[in-house]
């Protein structure tokens, strides 16, 4: 505590030097700090490849000029037509908590089911092989795919908001996830405690260990949201929960 009311007061009271002084030591430490958390949280310390993630940043370029403005257009036009339709009434929470839910739910399946396709000898060599070019994958990995992939997975959701009308606070939700846990699960970081993956109730959710690993021994783990199809169907790394 002495430390820190010094600290307090050469902030408010000392010279400008002094000021910039312990700026630049609590910045340090901070930054220490955070780096050596990270580094004990790398999925793989040693799997980084300047060479990969040159290739992924091309990629992930073409993906998006291609891919990003055809689900735009499809979107729009589903909206404009009438297709697409969104209820923009006040919902209750629990209302929500059900659309999301089944979208959840919905697109886990899906995923799981294409994924293994695209596992599949003629369909991974034309349309998945891109994205596995990252055996130890990082953030650029996520947008890292063949734009007919990208359109695959993307497509879930104009093809859920054709078939069922959700209201608009359900998407509010729909978008963050799916952007938050493509960056999360091919971070090459695992920021979830190592008792996740062996808890009952806890093992059925996808972490970034669990799909680190599908980049790394490619025949496993191929679950999008959770880990259920992957139990289900015998898919689940045998050394996954013994073995890093």
């Amino acid at each position: 505590m002495a430390v820190w009311r010094a600290v307090q007061h050469a902030l408010s009271g000392g010279n400008p030097l002094s000021r910039w002084l312990i700026l630049f030591v609590v910045t340090g430490l901070i930054v220490a700090l955070f780096r050596s958390l990270l580094r004990s949280r790398k999925i793989q310390p040693n799997g980084f490849r300047w060479r990969t993630f040159r290739n992924e940043a091309f990629f992930g370029v073409i993906n998006l000029a291609t891919a990003g403005v055809v689900l735009g257009y499809i979107t729009s036009t589903l909206t404009k037509t009438g297709l697409a339709v969104f209820d923009r009434s006040p919902a209750a929470w629990w209302i929500v908590g059900l659309e999301f839910a089944l979208y959840f739910f919905a697109f886990d399946s899906y995923f799981y089911w294409f994924h293994r396709l695209m596992h599949t000898r003629h369909v991974y060599r034309w349309v998945h092989k891109i994205h596995h070019f990252s055996v130890s994958p990082n953030l650029l990995t996520t947008l890292s795919v063949n734009p007919l992939e990208s359109l695959i997975n993307g497509g879930f959701v104009p093809l859920f908001t054709a078939l069922f009308t959700v209201h608009s606070s359900t998407m509010a939700l729909i978008a963050p996830t799916n952007i938050i846990m493509g960056l999360y699960v091919h971070s090459g970081y695992e920021f979830l405690p190592r008792w996740w993956n062996k808890s009952w109730a806890t093992k059925w959710f996808i972490t970034a260990t669990f799909h680190d690993q599908h980049h790394k021994y490619f025949n496993y783990n191929y679950g999008g949201y959770t880990t259920i199809w992957d139990w289900i169907c015998g898919t689940v790394r045998p050394k996954f929960l013994s073995q890093p």
